[in-house]
């Protein structure tokens, strides 16, 4: 039986598990610790992440069409992409550092993009496959989402350093925007997902058989 099904609530702010409190036509639940509202689930959490995660999806593209880092030296000018940018490291023989790269710039946001529409469609369609597994998923999709933002790190650290004025200067290009956006919404769209949302279709069917 799961919590809700008791009545307990969880605070999204302090996370306290209390009961939740019989309420009047118009009142809200608050929580007695932190005075937040308290909700059985994330209100429109399908609707929001849906929302964040189209619209990362379409910032994708110019992330990594634009240019990402210019580097001018000696009067001379070049441009890179992320996927040029792994080439040039590749070509230097920093690989350990292109493969870095490659893996939080490239498959860190599609795989988040991907797993994330999954499990949005698995909740919609009320999937019995696995739901801890699918848990176990969301919580991984959560915690490496955030490595993404080393190719910004990256770029902002050789920004401040390497000002060599005629010599050699690095400056952002509108690339950087774009793919900080994408880390950005998809970090966004992992918060408003709600996990409890993939148990409830298991304890529905539950109460369906029971009936």
């Amino acid at each position: 039986m799961s919590a809700s099904a008791t009545s307990l609530v969880s605070c999204h702010s302090c996370h306290l598990v209390c009961r939740e409190p019989r309420l009047k036509a118009g009142e809200t639940a608050i929580c007695p610790r932190c005075q937040a509202f308290l909700h059985r689930r994330k209100p429109n959490s399908i609707a929001h992440t849906w929302a964040l995660l189209i619209a990362a999806l379409i910032l994708y593209f110019p992330a990594n069409m634009l240019p990402i880092m210019t580097v001018i030296s000696f009067g001379q000018a070049q441009t890179d992409t992320i996927i040029s940018g792994v080439t040039h490291l590749l070509a230097a023989g920093m690989w350990p550092i292109a493969l870095l790269v490659f893996f939080a710039s490239i498959i860190v946001p599609i795989s988040k993009l991907v797993i994330m529409a999954y499990l949005l469609v698995s909740v919609q369609l009320k999937s019995l496959w696995h739901p801890l597994d699918r848990t176990r998923l969301y919580r991984i999709t959560e915690t490496i989402g955030r490595w993404s933002m080393v190719d910004i790190y990256v770029i902002a650290i050789l920004i401040a350093l390497v000002k060599l004025e005629a010599l050699a200067t690095i400056e952002p290009g509108p690339g950087a925007i774009f793919f900080a956006a994408v880390v950005v919404l998809t970090l966004f769209a992992a918060r408003t997902f709600d996990p409890r949302l993939i148990w409830d279709s298991l304890e529905d069917a539950h109460e369906q058989t029971a009936s």
